[in-house]
């Protein structure tokens, strides 16, 4: 995934390959957010925010002062100012009073010292240096691992990031322990002549950065729109009935799924009314033990030892059993419940333009076809309607009935059976005489 540049290396919505849709490895859409005081037309009076958002490599995105008033678009290349001196080169992403409401969201005062500034506009010897740079990225990353595994340093170098004016490159990395990277500065900074800065961050950081397709099939939460990372416990995943699997629980990065986190809050409000403390129900005929709790039902299984019958109880009347046990009384046994699947009638609040086919349309053809023929074949087997000049028109009227109907080239075939039955009525139904006693 990647971004066409326009004339001044940026990535400008219309100049997008993905059309806006790029999301991992530094695409315009990275952790957006939409603009939606952009159609909106200000006071004539009304002066502009002067603080804009800009984004860099990854996730990494701050506030700059625009001191100049310089007037920016979204997407455009702008030199800012570096904290460790020189400039750096990053996207536009965000103008005017969005920025305000950014600012108030993340505590961060628009009267604050330590919001830097804008230079100008990245000219196109600005972007030429900066792509330079960013080509020397993936190069240098694998001559730094060769360089930390001579050292046997334990650390795991995960990605690089050059500024913009090519004279600092902060290099990333994840390590279980304190790591002495003295000599590694030094190594470092005689092989790539910059100044180096190591800085460490954790597994879900790490991912953040690099991105990847999670086992959803979707690209990953925290390369996406996720910007805080809270704490995932095991805790989350048996309150939601999951197995304990260590391999379907963990992320790309090697920690249990954020995505566990997500519907948790609907699991605990489902589980306070069901029993928690229930481990068996004693009844006259021996006790029975917990098998399954569906959560959003509030059905739970029990069975008898040594049976393979499941009986289904609402969670109240585990509650009553329970508190009959508590006060020594036993049921007689656990009543079944009919567990019936919900039925949901689909309603189509909407016309269906693109022509959407039903899943048994071939079973209803079949049908019909089907029909079809034996009507065809009941049509084919029935006598023809011959005209009155024939004979067999004639014989037809004085009520003897032709022993072939199909005509000359069916005189080999046998008599149809429908011949064959016995004809209760009389030869000429025309007459007045009555039959004989």
């Amino acid at each position: 995934m990647g971004c066409g540049s326009c004339s001044t290396g940026g990535c400008a919505p219309a100049g997008c390959k993905s059309n806006g849709s790029c999301m991992t490895d530094g695409g315009c859409s990275k952790l957006d957010v939409y603009d939606w005081f952009a159609n909106i037309d200000m006071p004539s009076n009304f002066q502009p925010f002067n603080i804009v958002e800009v984004r860099f490599k990854g996730s990494r995105k701050d506030f700059y002062r625009n001191v100049d008033q310089i007037y920016l678009e979204l997407g455009e290349l702008v030199c800012v100012e570096s904290g460790s001196g020189g400039y750096d080169v990053g996207h536009v992403t965000m103008t005017g009073e969005m920025v305000r409401l950014q600012m108030k969201k993340r505590h961060v005062s628009p009267d604050s010292s330590e919001i830097k500034k804008i230079y100008r506009k990245a000219s196109p010897l600005d972007v030429d240096k900066w792509k330079a740079a960013k080509e020397l990225e993936h190069e240098n990353m694998h001559k730094a691992r060769t360089i930390a595994l001579q050292l046997k340093l334990n650390m795991k170098l995960s990605d690089v990031d050059y500024q913009g004016d090519k004279t600092k490159a902060t290099f990333y990395y994840t390590a279980d322990d304190r790591v002495d990277f003295r000599e590694l500065i030094k190594k470092l900074a005689e092989e790539f002549k910059v100044r180096i800065e190591m800085r460490q961050i954790g597994m879900r950081q790490e991912a953040s950065r690099l991105g990847a397709i999670g086992s959803c099939g979707r690209e990953l939460c925290c390369s996406t729109w996720l910007t805080d990372f809270k704490t995932v416990s095991t805790a989350a995943a048996r309150y939601q009935n999951l197995s304990l699997n260590t391999l379907k629980l963990a992320g790309q990065c090697g920690k249990l799924k954020c995505c566990l986190n997500f519907e948790l809050d609907t699991y605990m409000d489902a589980l306070k009314d069901i029993p928690d403390d229930v481990k068996e129900l004693k009844t006259k005929i021996g006790s029975a033990y917990l098998q399954k709790t569906d959560i959003f039902k509030k059905i739970m299984w029990f069975s008898y030892r040594g049976s393979d019958n499941w009986v289904a109880l609402p969670a109240v009347r585990v509650k009553e059993i329970m508190a009959m046990n508590k006060n020594g009384e036993f049921p007689e046994e656990l009543s079944n419940v009919t567990v019936q699947p919900v039925l949901v009638e689909r309603i189509l609040d909407y016309d269906n333009v693109v022509g959407q086919d039903s899943l048994t349309r071939m079973d209803e053809r079949n049908k019909k076809k089907k029909k079809n023929n034996n009507n065809r074949n009941k049509n084919r087997n029935k006598p023809t309607n011959a005209s009155p000049k024939e004979p067999q028109a004639t014989e037809a009227a004085n009520g003897n009935k032709p022993n072939n109907a199909a005509g000359p080239r069916n005189n080999n075939r046998p008599p149809h059976k429908a011949n064959n039955r016995p004809n209760n009525k009389p030869s000429n139904p025309s007459t007045n005489e009555k039959p004989k006693e």
